[in-house]
């Protein structure tokens, strides 16, 4: 009788334990990250929840750099359908070595470098399959920082904003350098080529290959030239970034000639590659990084330094996308598709901004938008100030970041008219 009491007792006391247990789990919880404070929120994507969260049904969103089609909806290419049809019940889904999948890579390498390229034929760049364009620039970031420590990088003011977290991730010391002129909405040539000549020799360069995010503001041929030629005098490292080969022009020729340029006057070279905008593959993070080497030794030594940084980071990269990628790019008939799907994304882009610029010129806007058609690519830097883009969210539902930048991807024929109202609307007085 004493034995059932006791544990009686017992029962009774176990439950006023355990919340004393939960309760000091929870107050070292509390010491431990009661000092971490919310992010800010991601400029960029910021603006996609204020859309998102708005019931207007007037609402227009022309803040994310992503592809729609002319009824406001995201596209999955032909090429990139008939790729998943060949996929799917074929290929197995193991994992691919850490430097990714080799036909991707290869076929990334002809696409930047040319195809019949005589530095691919003598092995020297080292090249790994990268997350997009933002994992190919993190790699390259910690690698700059691993083995030129003490270096830093030069970044076009402005540039897109995820360009300064990466660095600042990697810890290299970062630098700017003059590119967009606001009076004109072009290039600041002189002001570009004055810091180029002012940095220290054999500094490291970030260059937009083409489509320059978020200006839209892309050198000329004949200024590129110049602009190669005064890196060789300095001994500067370009690093491009080329997010938007084929999507700029709808020519991926046409917008690699700025490292073609480079590498015809015998530059060393880095260059990040995306498959998001120019196949639509934005969630698989397709990507490629690639630095060019002086011979063949000192590319396996740089790639295999590459696969050793992102053992850790991801270990290696996705293979869905990859394959995608090889199929489509190797496939004659495939490429062919691509190359005509590309050309009509980039064509929508370019005739969209043809509509603004009319639009907004019938409403007889004293202002000049001759740069919205001189610009190139996903974006128009179109001057509006933070408080003239406030305006048009709170009055209009239009959604862009405060810095004016209006993604031409957004813009459809059912919506252009709207908005060009609106802009001319906030800047009529201006």
């Amino acid at each position: 009788m004493a034995a059932l009491s006791r544990a009686a007792s017992c029962l009774t006391r176990r439950p006023q334990a355990q919340p004393s247990r939960l309760q000091a789990a929870r107050a070292m919880a509390s010491s431990l990250f009661g000092h971490v404070e919310p992010a800010p929120k991601d400029p960029i994507l910021g603006v996609t929840e204020a859309f998102l969260a708005d019931p207007s049904p007037d609402k227009v969103n022309v803040g994310v750099g992503a592809y729609r089609d002319d009824n406001g909806k995201p596209l999955v290419l032909d090429c990139v359908r008939e790729a998943e049809r060949r996929i799917a019940g074929n290929l197995n889904m193991s994992y691919l070595p850490m430097g990714g999948s080799i036909k991707t890579i290869e076929e990334s390498l002809k696409l930047a470098y040319g195809e019949d390229s005589e530095l691919i034929k003598d092995k020297r760049i080292a090249a790994v399959q990268a997350l997009s364009g933002t994992g190919a620039c993190r790699l390259f970031a910690d690698f700059q920082k691993r083995f030129l420590p003490d270096s830093q990088i030069y970044i076009p003011t402005p540039t897109w904003s995820n360009h300064h977290n990466i660095w600042r991730d990697a810890q290299v010391p970062q630098k700017s350098f003059t590119y967009y002129h606001p009076e004109s909405r072009g290039l600041d040539f002189s002001g570009l080529m004055n810091d180029i000549k002012n940095a220290p020799d054999g500094s490291f360069f970030l260059l937009h290959a083409c489509a320059h995010n978020p200006t839209g503001v892309d050198p000329t041929e004949e200024q590129w030239r110049e602009i190669s030629h005064l890196f060789k005098v300095k001994k500067h490292f370009p690093f491009f970034d080329m997010a938007y080969q084929g999507f700029a022009s709808g020519d991926p020729e046409r917008d690699a000639k700025a490292i073609r340029i480079f590498l015809e006057d015998g530059h060393q070279i880095g260059c990040a590659q995306s498959y998001a905008k120019n196949m639509g593959l934005y969630g698989q993070r397709v990507g490629c990084l690639s630095i060019l080497c002086e011979d063949e030794m000192q590319a396996v030594a740089v790639k295999s330094q590459l696969q050793q940084i992102a053992r850790p980071m991801y270990s290696n990269p996705p293979v869905h996308g990859a394959l995608v990628v090889s199929i489509i790019l190797s496939d004659p008939e495939l490429k062919s598709l691509w190359l005509k799907e590309v050309k009509g994304m980039a064509d929508r882009i370019i005739g969209m901004r043809t509509a603004l610029k009319e639009n907004l010129e019938k409403l007889g806007s004293p202002l000049s938008w001759e740069h919205i058609t001189n610009q190139i690519g996903m974006f128009c830097y179109s001057g509006m100030t933070p408080e003239q883009v406030d305006r048009l969210t709170n009055e209009f539902h239009i959604y862009m970041t405060r810095n004016g930048r209006i993604s031409m991807a957004g813009v459809t024929t059912g919506n252009v008219e709207y908005l060009a109202n609106a802009i001319h609307e906030v800047t009529k007085s201006k």
